[in-house]
């Protein structure tokens, strides 16, 4: 597998450089990174959390070093933040992703190690482990590793550690925090520093599948999957006519994932859970995918749609996010009673919390705040039903009213014993559905990307709000397709197609 393209090169060209007001340092503790080590601006990532019109009107370069880049971590929301600001960040969340486990990062092994022991026949010294700051290696000999590595996983700082049993092959590769940076590391990492934020960096660009067919992936495990099995068969039904082979395939084939040409992915939807991995290794291998990580990423944390949201002038609910600080009586009295709680990235309504007293707020945020740094509140705006607007490559393609589950103030409701009750729906053609709903979904949407989403919405009486974004919408032929019928799946499969074609250089 070919490796991407550079994205450490430096670009010296005059006129091409960034003014230092271009890069900005994030650290958890200013003793981290010190003002007085970098001409840059040096911020903690608490106060760049908490501000987000800093910047406002530029895109700066920002260099995330923090402790951790832990799931929910504060330097995992300075990174998920930087991307929905439109700023130019790294490491990037897919980065630390990848990074957090060895089975993430796998698929760059066979050339890295390759890359290994092609130092080493040229006499590179022998070491246990290296340290990499931004494409630069500290242990002579292994430059062209250095910035293969840099070039697969943009990170500033890397220690990659080799197999004492197997010496030429790795073992493990890591992020290092900038407090573990002593002596002679420390001053190795800033001379890197001073030399990369002198350029600029490039974009990765996509590989090329070469046939079309198109693999489904479902859990039969699931019991709420987000399109039926019996959907499912009508869609390949469908794809057949079209003369489009399918396969549906389940969480233990991403070996195999490799002999389709696209993936379309029909199970609820994590970056936690094997979803994420399939929309990797499709990426990695050029197919187009619904969902895509980038999608996954940003539709399932609700912060992150918060800001880029209010950003782009869509209206949201009253909205605000908490940490543990976070004076929680003030919220109350500036969101009015009750308050909506949410956890970043709950789904089907899971996770959420209605707070009718500032001592149900308080219960509610002390128990997510053991799972995450960040809490969404929001005002109660209670409908009827809800919108839901599906999109596809910025297009508006179903519309479709959930009405509240009896006796709830959610379209389902989540039953003590786990079982899921939900409301009645109606499906309208998409030309007769309010035209203010359709425009601020189609906008809200075409801010995530240009694959499939379904945005939901609330029409207030007082104008329309977004209220959450879906990268796996729902979807059966009985419910969403009820109006359009087999063409929904015309519509999906023609959007591939359409990919392909343009990867290919032919008609697929």
């Amino acid at each position: 597998m070919a490796k991407p393209p550079s994205f450490w090169s430096y670009l010296f060209a005059k006129g091409n450089r960034p003014l230092m007001s271009d890069w900005l340092i994030l650290v958890e503790s200013l003793s981290d990174i010190g003002q007085a080590e970098t001409p840059h601006k040096v911020m903690r990532i608490a106060d760049y959390l908490s501000n987000p019109k800093l910047f406002s009107g530029r895109r700066p370069y920002v260099l995330n070093l923090a402790r951790s880049y832990g799931y929910q971590s504060e330097g995992y929301y300075a990174s998920l933040l930087a991307e929905a600001r439109g700023h130019r960040v790294s490491p990037s969340i897919l980065t630390m992703k990848e990074l957090s486990q060895k089975g993430l990062y796998a698929h760059a092994l066979p050339e890295l190690n390759a890359r290994l022991r092609d130092c080493r026949s040229k006499g590179a010294q022998h070491a246990d482990k290296i340290f990499i700051a931004f494409s630069r290696c500290q242990t002579p000999g292994y430059e062209r590793l250095a910035r293969e590595v840099s070039d697969w996983f943009r990170t500033p700082a890397l220690e990659i550690e080799f197999d004492p049993k197997q010496p030429d092959e790795i073992a493990r590769i890591r992020t290092v925090p900038p407090h573990k940076l002593k002596d002679e590391r420390r001053a190795f990492f800033l001379d890197a520093l001073k030399a990369y934020t002198a350029g600029r960096v490039k974009a990765e660009k996509s590989r090329t599948p070469a046939k079309w067919s198109l693999a489904i992936l479902m859990d039969p495990k699931e019991k709420t999957p987000p399109s039926s099995m019996a959907s499912m068969k009508r869609f390949a039904n469908v794809a057949d006519k079209m003369g489009i082979e399918v396969e549906v395939i389940d969480p233990s084939d991403l070996p195999s994932l490799s002999e389709f040409d696209a993936l379309f992915i029909r199970a609820t939807t994590s970056i936690d859970n094997f979803t994420y991995r399939f929309a990797r290794r499709a990426e990695q291998e050029g197919m187009p995918v619904i969902d895509d990580t980038t999608s996954m990423i940003r539709c399932t944390n609700k912060v992150y749609l918060k800001e880029i949201l209010e950003n782009a002038g869509v209206p949201i609910p009253p909205t605000e996010i908490l940490d543990e600080k976070t004076n929680l009586a003030a919220v109350f009295e500036r969101l009015g009673s009750p308050v909506i709680l949410k956890t970043p990235d709950g789904s089907f309504g899971a996770h959420m919390v209605k707070a009718n007293t500032l001592d149900e707020m308080k219960a509610g945020t002390e128990k997510m705040f053991r799972e995450t740094a960040l809490i969404i509140a929001q005002s109660f705006m209670p409908t009827a039903f809800d919108w839901r607007i599906g999109v596809l490559g910025g297009e508006p393609i179903y519309a479709c009213q959930y009405e509240m589950a009896r006796g709830h103030w959610q379209i389902v409701k989540h039953g003590a014993d786990g079982k899921m009750t939900e409301g009645e729906h109606l499906t309208i053609a998409i030309e007769d559905a309010p035209k203010e709903v359709v425009d601020v979904a189609v906008k809200a949407a075409r801010l995530i990307g240009n694959g499939l989403y379904g945005v939901d919405l609330k029409d207030t009486g007082n104008g329309v709000v977004v209220i959450e974004i879906n990268d796996n919408p729902s979807m059966d032929y009985d419910v969403e397709g009820e109006i359009l019928k087999d063409e929904l799946w015309r519509k999906i499969l023609s959007w591939f197609s359409n990919r392909l074609e343009q990867r290919l250089g032919f008609q697929a």
